[in-house]
């Protein structure tokens, strides 16, 4: 599955040159025509490793939703991919799983968005419908990214607390998403990591690993691939069994 992304024409000469080739702008409070706009002109390949391990291409598996129904986990995946698009940069939000790391957050320590999200993606897929005549997944990037940037300006009705509000609920959350630890079901084989050169989690640095800085190879762990930080959540896990036990 590919999906060819188109530029809009909406971008200005100073919103591009307000984005530089790094998309760790994003950080830094980039709009969304100037995030959309690391992504305008590449063609995005949704794979990854073949089981088998020779590195061939296949689809994606899309895990079981927690919360999100179906329709507002495609329209949520779109959202992100236009958020942080893949590149010639590497990939993006997408392949980091932003929008699983939202539905599994909806459920735990974000649980008091949720209906935020139900009520803002079902008005901005009304709002799509209306105005493009299909659902906000199925219209083309240069669309998506129009409607996006109306919600962003607040003038897409219906939206919880507000369209503007809800974008950036939305896009923090996308950037949560990409480079979390994978932990917490997104920054899939630590892409998001990769993107801004972060070599993990360490829980020593020798004076090598010093000298070399931003040039320390990526362990690709995850803080919880420490027996550590696993012991740790262990006893913090049995000790709140043993309160609710006393109760």
């Amino acid at each position: 599955m590919t999906n060819k992304r188109k530029s809009s024409g909406r971008d200005s000469e100073s919103d591009h040159d307000s984005v530089d080739s790094s998309k760790r702008n994003l950080l830094k409070g980039a709009s969304i025509v100037s995030v959309a706009a690391l992504g305008t002109t590449a063609e995005k390949i949704i794979a990854q490793e073949s089981a088998d391990g020779t590195g061939g291409n296949t689809m994606i598996s899309r895990e079981a939703l927690e919360v999100l129904t179906a329709e507002e986990a495609e329209n949520l995946e779109a959202i992100c991919s236009c958020l942080i698009p893949s590149d010639e940069n590497g990939p993006g939000a997408f392949e980091a799983r932003a929008a699983h790391y939202i539905d599994k957050s909806l459920a735990s320590h974000n649980k008091s968005s949720r209906e935020l999200y139900m009520v803002s993606l079902d008005a901005i897929n009304r709002y799509a419908k209306q105005t493009r005549g299909q659902a906000f997944h199925q219209l083309i990037n240069d669309h998506q990214i129009s409607i996006l940037s109306a919600v962003q300006n607040g003038e897409v009705p219906g939206c919880s607390p507000s369209a503007s509000e809800f974008f950036n609920l939305v896009r923090n959350h996308t950037i949560d998403g990409t480079f979390c630890d994978p932990y917490y079901g997104g920054n899939q084989n630590f892409v998001g990591w990769d993107m801004l050169d972060y070599p993990g989690v360490r829980l020593s640095a020798s004076e090598t690993d010093v000298a070399r800085g931003a040039n320390l190879e990526p362990n690709h762990q995850s803080a919880y691939d420490h027996d550590t930080y696993t012991k740790m959540a262990s006893n913090i896990a049995m000790s709140k069994q043993g309160r609710r036990g006393d109760a």
